[in-house]
């Protein structure tokens, strides 16, 4: 199946797709900082690159969107035209998020996975049962 727009209009549209300080990004890190949690972004030079680093508790978390990182839930999509692109390309994100996640924990680190869904269940609002747990998973680690 082609594409339904021009080449053009379709850049357009990809490069309107941000890959930081996303909706579900900024919430995560609000509400966890409103808990008193600090962290760093920007990866701290580790694998993968994660969302939020908390080098003191050696643990980082990921917040992933599901069509990116093709999570099945009522989200997620096959796109309908250029399929083998599509699945080529969601594939190869789901075995470098394997690869990455064994990675850190090989260096020691403990990963966290927060996915677009868990968030936009409560429309970006607290209370949120998924930051709920993360923070006691956070705050258990000394």
């Amino acid at each position: 199946m082609i594409d339904i727009v021009d080449p053009a209009t379709r850049s357009r549209m990809m490069a309107g797709i941000k890959c930081k300080d996303t909706k579900p990004e900024v919430f995560l890190r609000k509400a966890l900082h409103a808990q008193g949690l600090r962290y760093r972004l920007g990866g701290c030079g580790l694998p993968g690159k994660p969302d939020l680093v908390f080098p003191s508790r050696k643990a980082v978390v990921f917040v992933h969107g599901c069509f990116w990182h093709r999570y099945e839930c009522r989200y997620f999509k096959w796109p309908q035209s250029n399929g083998a692109f599509w699945k080529t390309k969601l594939d190869r994100n789901v075995k470098r998020d394997m690869c990455v996640k064994a990675a850190l924990k090989q260096l020691g680190w403990l990963v966290f996975t927060v996915w677009e869904c868990e968030l936009r269940e409560t429309r970006f609002q607290l209370p949120n049962e998924s930051i709920e747990q993360l923070l006691l998973e956070l705050k258990s680690i000394k």
